[in-house]
């Protein structure tokens, strides 16, 4: 398996690149897990003599839509869990009371929603809103093949960034032209199960697609016959958020085959995604390895499974510290589609001659 997935971040490299057309600046390593241009970190002393940068008054009225977009995104990312744990409990103490009791009713029989394909409501993916955050960067999606949507398909997408922008946008909404260049596929976005034990969002985010990391609920579509489905995986994970930084591209991949097992196991075709630009949209408190940030950030990604990258770039009025991000462009490159053979039983020996077979 190891050299499958060796070959599969090689082939991503490769696409993405061809598509970018223009040489990267800095120091450059390409090996099996890791493509590295020279980093850039921030000390923990964010605002030390700095001075404020503010924004001009008369700012054209598309753009301060633009920021107010991309305002209520990164709240959704960063507080509207905890927001909507707060009403579910507020409300039981109020003469409201019945909203929460009749939602867990409903939550009970619900449960199995989200690991049976989630309920996509195409409304949301066409709200306006989702047009001014992709021009806020700008983002958009470009295609180098055919999908053929008589199969399924397993996007393997790098690199994670801090909050998986690109992907959010080209995969969840319908604002890149997805379902144009594509015809005939529905996205499915995997995402952490902790989030669809949160009443009230879980409702929210399967509304955009958005499905949990788990290998039934990716199976599920996947398994679907007459093909139509693709399944979104950012692969390398909330471990690689902490690596997020500006200037650099580092992807893992080694220890994480279990995507590769899954498409086998369904006949589901592989396809390289690279999202140019995802990791210029933070800056990041400097975690390198061995350091004590690093050390926590890791002991909390293994505990809870997410990571927790202590990132800042702009703010609302101001150009100088925020938890907005900053605009730069975003080119997310769909490679061409990996052909994979149904195997109910894949193991290390027989993936390691399907490639020997394959790409000799």
């Amino acid at each position: 398996m190891s050299a499958l997935s060796s070959w599969f971040h090689k082939r991503a490299m490769q696409h993405a690149l061809l598509i970018q057309g223009h040489a990267m600046v800095g120091r450059r390593e390409l090996h099996d897990n890791t493509i590295a241009v020279a980093p850039r970190f921030t000390s923990l002393l964010l605002v030390e003599d700095m001075k404020i940068a503010f924004a001009p008054v008369e700012v054209p009225v598309h753009r301060r839509l633009q920021t107010a977009a991309v305002l209520q995104w990164v709240y959704s990312f960063l507080g509207l869990a905890p927001t909507c744990i707060f009403l579910f409990l507020y409300l039981l103490f109020t003469r409201f009371w019945l909203v929460s009791v009749l939602y867990t009713v409903w939550w009970f029989f619900d449960y199995d929603t989200p690991a049976r394909g989630g309920r996509r409501v195409s409304r949301i993916c066409d709200l306006k809103m989702w047009k001014y955050m992709r021009d806020y960067f700008p983002i958009k999606l470009v295609k180098t093949a055919d999908l053929d949507p008589r199969h399924n398909y397993i996007l393997g997408f790098h690199p994670h960034g801090v909050l998986v922008t690109g992907a959010f946008i080209n995969f969840c909404t319908h604002t890149t032209g997805f379902k144009q260049l594509f015809p005939g596929l529905t996205s499915y976005m995997l995402m952490l199960p902790l989030w669809f034990r949160t009443p009230f969002f879980r409702d929210y985010i399967m509304s955009a697609g958005l499905i949990p990391s788990e290998k039934k609920s990716a199976s599920y579509p996947l398994s679907k016959r007459g093909g139509g489905n693709a399944v979104v995986i950012a692969v390398g994970g909330a471990p690689e958020a902490l690596d997020a930084h500006p200037g650099t591209y580092n992807v893992l991949l080694a220890k994480r085959k279990g995507f590769i097992k899954m498409a086998m196991e369904n006949g589901a075709h592989l396809v390289p995604v690279f999202s140019f630009g995802e990791n210029e949209l933070f800056d990041q408190v400097g975690n390198q390895k061995g350091t004590w940030l690093r050390w926590f950030q890791e002991r909390l990604q293994g505990i809870m499974g997410i990571s927790l990258p202590l990132f800042h770039a702009r703010g609302i009025f101001q150009y100088s510290f925020g938890l907005l991000p900053y605009r730069k462009p975003i080119s997310t490159v769909v490679g061409r589609p990996i052909r994979v053979e149904r195997n109910e039983k894949p193991s290390e020996r027989k993936n390691k001659t399907y490639m020997e077979f394959r790409y000799r």
